[in-house]
């Protein structure tokens, strides 16, 4: 067990979109070795796709008693934390009974025309999204999904959540380059919103573990500048499902190592901590 592994803060379980209750993920967690576990279920948004089961309900007292029931069984052996992934189109803010909050786009929406599209669900959705919202200029859409990046990271979340996830299903260059200067002046002025003070960069092994991409987010040119900007990471696997708690993080310790890290974070109750790579 690498100290990195000692926290799970990246989860989700049938309160939203994850396959597990949140005793089966906890459980898993603790069997793997973790020692700082965390819920962070996806906040409640308009949406009409995220009506069903994807997002927690506008009453959040069960997911949170739920947590809070199992701090209580895992007390003395492994903390337990209650946190939010506010998806930035949620309508209500940050809630105030979270100890700590990922921000994260997955959904977009044209102020003047209120058509909205997802680029997190499916290849085809993404195409759809791409068409309604940027006239089908990949390029375009990409510039609008960074500046909702720009304004969530300004809001000084706990953890930006996968900063890049406009590229989960753009592995070899299906819809855009990612190499292209456009592509990376939107990716960087997007990171240069957050601050490194504040917020901590997640390495997600999501799109890994679900076969979409090869690498972890972000790209290794966010994760240098992000260190050069004096920031610090966090190591998680957006895990829904119980075989994925800790699934990569080798993967991801050796990702930021070249990107010259030498130490990650860790979440407790107490705070944020940090152990080597």
């Amino acid at each position: 067990m690498t100290a990195p592994a000692l926290c799970s803060v990246h989860t989700h379980s049938v309160h939203c979109d994850g396959k597990a209750t949140l005793e089966a993920m906890a459980e898993a967690a603790y069997r793997a070795g973790v020692k700082y576990f965390g819920a962070s279920g996806h906040s409640h948004t308009p949406f009409p796709w995220d009506a069903v089961d994807s997002v927690l309900p506008a009453d959040t007292s069960a997911y949170q008693a739920e947590v809070l029931r199992l701090r209580e069984v895992y007390a003395g052996r492994m903390e337990v934390l209650l946190g939010i992934e506010q998806d930035s189109g949620s309508l209500q803010p940050v809630p105030d009974w979270a100890e700590y909050w990922i921000g994260s786009v997955h959904n977009l929406q044209d102020p003047a025309t209120g058509t909205c599209g997802c680029i997190d669900w499916d290849p085809e959705t993404f195409q759809k999204t791409c068409r309604d919202l940027a006239g089908g200029d990949a390029m375009a859409l990409v510039e609008h999904y960074y500046k909702d990046v720009a304004a969530t990271a300004a809001q000084k979340p706990t953890i930006l959540g996968h900063a890049d996830l406009i590229v989960k299903f753009n592995e070899g260059g299906r819809f855009f380059d990612e190499n292209a200067p456009r592509y990376r002046a939107a990716a960087l002025n997007a990171l240069h919103a957050a601050d490194p003070t504040q917020t901590l960069l997640e390495i997600n092994t999501g799109a890994v573990f679900r076969g979409y991409r090869k690498a972890p987010y972000p790209a290794p040119f966010l994760l240098q500048e992000w260190r050069a900007m004096g920031g610090r990471v966090i190591l998680t696997s957006d895990a829904h499902s119980t075989d994925a708690i800790i699934w990569g993080y080798a993967q991801s310790a050796e990702l930021a190592r070249a990107a010259g890290f030498r130490e990650c974070s860790i979440l407790t109750r107490e705070g944020e901590r940090t152990c080597p790579l």
